[in-house]
């Protein structure tokens, strides 16, 4: 094979385009990262990289370095490059590896991790071979560097490096190598070797598990290693044990814990947080509760003690300071993910134990996304206020959070003593880190907690006059974490004692001077809102003022959080805010943001979504504020859809952000909502033609727009049927193509959306119109796969169950003679949604059916009846058509049927006595 030689020209241009890219100036950087770019469609572009990497030693090693990086970041060009060229690339990097200074060794054993994972170990075995040669090299540096390379490789690609080349499994005689130099002199081999063994546990590697008792010995040998990094890396391995072989560790576990439990304590937090790691993994396995619950009593105090603020996290916080009017970095706004409208069901909360979502964590803390766990800790209501990265106090407060509700009262019992010492400290770190506890336990220990609320929500609202900010911070969030106990309407007396001080203490801290304050008390204020509902209409006026004036104060960061309290709170009081004097607070801040941001300024997103709420709340008094939002709503939409268009026709482009198309459909959405057939003019008034547009957005690629173009089909169903109507024969044949009994992930809300839009669709055609009566054996053929696919998400079963009800009303005798088929399923899918319009019209449906089809029934009566007891309070309607049925039932075969209800639970014949006489 020939050699590949660079072309000197070619070399010029991108060493000198490297040389410019380390200039700091904004319009430089964004020049260069494009020719960068463009430079990756050079066939032997890698072979360049490499070359400068390894064959330049008179140019400077930032420049060799930032070569090596652009080689790491596209090594899945060796996949698609000539023999060559992949073959120079990779001696060049090994041989850099081998024989060059550190910073240019650094930077090749980066690019050797990547071109592992790019080709995979198998298709560069002797990569392999001769780092673990180097391994047993004279010379340490190179050993620790080869051990490092293996670690980023185990770590990032397990699974690649355990397979079989050539006959043999190289990892058949690397773990015994790992376990002999877990034993090595120097501390930085010591840490690879456990590090490297401890990756292959979570995949279950057989060449490790052959291994295992030597393994478990090596980690208890290094376990009272002199060197943290190794000791980190034992808790490390004892928690990948825990969650993936959990046996194998019970026989020791007394002597386990004790180790965890001294390592929580351990002085380098790192070790620390490694260790607490175990406890929040040991408390999210329920299999693992009876292990677990002997220690609860030791575990839970240590937790609570690693909940201060180290000294670090105080430096970075600076949580002192009155910055108000310090302007935001933009390092600080983290990009928000703007998903689009979803339609789904409310569960009725007395057949789920009023398990609600869980909203909200730990104030400013968050969870990494990277857990894959059955226990799922709803890593996105664990607020997104995240002030630094991962570490022990938000990893023991999310164990807390975990214990908490696998043992609740328990834990309470345990933690009372120590967390009362805590909350009445006169140290505020004490007192801080004991409110903080009392939040992250208030899902799980509610029941235990409740009758100490009278004292600890007075003294949680008290504590929002602390002169420490970090103090006031966590009052509101833990305030946020208790809101539905605060909201509840139990008596007058209760809403005075408790729900009014918490709502007026959190809305002082929404105006606090300092800024963690304001983002903690606007989030816990916005949890109030949705706990509250309509308790808050009478205090509407002030709430609005409150809100308003923070549009004046806030900076950059809280402004969008800001946008988010007052999108909830129209949500919460509905059709109250469209009270005039409340519009004239709330429009003009809104209004004038508006007129500030253009059309593709990232801003503009969150505030669409807020006024897309308070479109629906407000209904037609946001008549005078309707035609620039709706013309400009559709100008968006044309202008994305033409950029769109633009990239499909040319790749190269950037692909468009998708965010400003999907709310800007969701705005259109709330306007629907809102005003129904008002929109008749603005729609006529308005080009290009929405309805057309939407046809387009129908067909999107990107799953979002369609979702929400599905959702506003059916919102235009509902509001202004009429004008919708001439294009629906274009949409609907959309619509059917959309329903999938098994979508894939990414497109389960447009498929959700898909199915609850064609039953609002059927109910305004009306009955047996002629039109729709075309679609509705298309429909009901994709719908009832649907409802039957076991493996379909339940919200999907809820949506096609409400759709064919509501087509079977409209269509029975097409659709009757399908009942046996669904029935059974039908019923399991909606006996548990609360009351409602849409479930009642479904329900008329199914009994319109059954009318038809009284045969369709008979093999599902069971389900039928236990769906009927479920309703608390069905119209008089559908009370009817239940009574009309039962009775028939009854009458037609009185001994049969007395038969059939003798088998029922009792409580269904119990229901079916007392409501329907049966």
């Amino acid at each position: 094979m020939s050699i590949w030689t660079p072309q000197p020209a070619g070399l010029q241009e991108i060493l000198q385009t490297i040389r410019d890219s380390t200039d700091t100036q904004g319009n430089v950087q964004r020049a260069i990262t494009h020719k960068l770019n463009s430079f990756t469609r050079v066939p032997d572009y890698i072979a360049y990289l490499a070359y400068i990497l390894t064959a330049l030693p008179q140019e400077e090693d930032q420049i060799r370095t930032i070569a090596g990086y652009l080689l790491k970041n596209n090594a899945r060009l060796l996949l698609n490059v000539s023999p060559e060229v992949a073959e120079y690339a990779k001696s060049a990097v090994l041989q850099a590896f081998i024989s060059s200074p550190p910073l240019i060794r650094n930077a090749a054993g980066h690019d050797i991790v990547a071109f592992l994972g790019a080709l995979e170990p198998r298709n560069w075995p002797d990569c392999l071979q001769q780092l673990v040669n180097m391994l047993d090299s004279p010379d340490p540096a190179l050993q620790e560097a080869a051990f490092s390379v293996f670690e980023k490789a185990c770590e990032d690609f397990p699974r690649k490096m355990d397979v079989e080349i050539n006959g043999t499994r190289p990892l058949d005689y690397m773990i015994p190598k790992f376990l002999v130099l877990s034993e090595h002199p120097m501390p930085k081999m010591r840490s690879h070797a456990v590090a490297c063994l401890s990756y292959f546990v979570p995949i279950n590697s057989q060449s490790l598990f052959a291994h295992i008792d030597a393994f478990i010995a090596c980690l208890f040998k290094r376990a009272s290693d002199e060197d943290p990094s190794v000791r980190r890396h034992v808790c490390q391995a004892l928690v990948l044990l825990l969650a993936a072989r959990p046996e194998k560790l019970m026989p020791e576990m007394s002597n386990v814990a004790e180790y965890m439990l001294y390592s929580t304590k351990d002085k380098n937090e790192s070790v620390a947080l490694e260790a607490c790691e175990f406890w929040l993994t040991f408390a999210e396995d329920p299999d693992l509760a009876a292990f677990l619950h002997p220690l609860l009593g030791r575990v839970a105090p240590v937790l609570l003690d690693c909940m201060i603020y180290g000294e670090d996290d105080l430096l970075w916080l600076d949580g002192d300071t009155e910055d108000t009017n310090v302007p935001d970095k933009e390092t600080d706004i983290k990009p928000r993910h703007y998903g689009g409208k979803t339609h789904g069901l409310d569960r009725d909360q007395a057949e789920t134990n009023g398990q609600e979502r869980k909203r909200g964590a730990y104030g400013e803390e968050t969870l990494d996304d990277e857990d894959e766990d059955d226990y799922d800790l709803d890593d996105d209501d664990f607020a997104d206020e995240m002030s630094t990265e991962w570490n022990l106090r938000k990893c023991a407060a999310a164990a807390l959070d975990v214990l908490a509700v696998r043992f609740g009262s328990e834990l309470l019992n345990v933690l009372l003593g120590p967390l009362k010492n805590k909350l009445w400290s006169a140290e505020w770190l004490e007192r801080e880190s004991g409110i903080l506890a009392l939040g992250a336990m208030a899902e799980g220990c509610i029941d235990a907690i409740e009758p100490h609320l009278t004292t600890l929500v007075p003294y949680l609202i008290n504590t929002l006059n602390d002169p420490k900010p970090l103090v006031r911070s966590i009052a509101c969030w833990t305030l946020g974490r208790y809101a539905s106990w605060c909201t509840q309407p139990i008596s007058e007396q209760h809403k005075n004692l408790y729900f009014v001080p918490t709502m007026e203490g959190l809305l002082r801290m929404v105006l606090d001077d300092n800024k963690r304050v304001q983002e903690a008390g606007c989030s816990a204020f916005a949890t109030l809102e949705e706990d509250a509902g309509p308790e808050l209409v009478p205090y509407l006026e002030p709430v609005l003022r409150n809100l308003v004036f923070a549009f004046e104060k806030y900076q950059h960061k809280n402004t969008l959080i800001l946008y988010d309290a007052v999108g909830t709170l129209a949500d919460a009081v509905g059709r109250a805010l469209q009270n005039p004097a409340y519009v004239e607070i709330l429009m003009p801040p809104l209004t004038s943001r508006w007129a500030k941001l253009s059309d593709n300024d990232d801003d503009l997103i969150p505030l669409l979504e807020c006024i897309a709420s308070v479109t629906i709340a407000m209904g037609p008094a946001f008549s005078p504020h309707a035609l620039p939002v709706f013309q400009r709503c559709v100008n968006i939409i044309h202008q994305s859809l033409l950029q769109y268009q633009a990239y499909q026709q040319n790749p190269d482009l950037d692909e468009p952000d998708k965010s400003f198309l999907v709310v800007s459909l969701d705005l259109l959405s709330g306007l629907a909502q809102g005003m129904g057939m008002h929109l008749e003019s603005l729609i006529g008034q308005t080009s290009p033609n929405l309805l057309q547009l939407l046809t387009v957005c129908l067909k999107h690629p990107q799953a979002p727009v369609r979702q929400s173009a599905y959702a506003l089909v059916g919102d235009l169903a509902m509001g202004c049927f009429q004008l919708l109507r001439p294009h629906l024969p274009a949409i609907m044949a959309e619509l059917i193509e959309q329903l999938d009994p098994e979508p894939k992930v990414e497109f389960i809300s447009a498929c959700n959306n898909a199915a609850w839009s064609v039953g609002e669709v059927a109910l305004r055609y009306g009955r047996d119109d002629p039109e729709f009566q075309q679609w509705v054996n298309p429909l009901i053929a994709r719908l009832i796969p649907i409802l039957l696919h076991p493996k379909a998400p339940r919200s999907l079963h809820e949506n096609a169950a409400v759709s064919i009800g509501r087509i079977g009303l409209m269509h029975p005798n097409v659709v009757a003679p399908h009942l046996a088929e669904f029935a059974q399923a039908w019923c399991l899918a909606l006996y548990e949604i609360r009351d409602n319009e849409e479930k009642d019209s479904a329900f008329r449906g199914l009994c319109t059916l059954v009318q038809t089809n009284p045969a369709g029934i008979a093999k599902s009566l069971l389900w039928f009846c236990n769906a009927i007891i479920r309703w608390h309070q069905p119209s008089a309607e559908l009370n009817s058509m239940f009574q009309q049925l039962l009775s028939g039932f009854k009458h037609h075969d009185e001994a049969g049927w007395a038969a059939q209800v003798s088998s029922f639970p009792p409580v269904i014949q119990e229901r079916l006595a007392t409501r329907y006489g049966v």
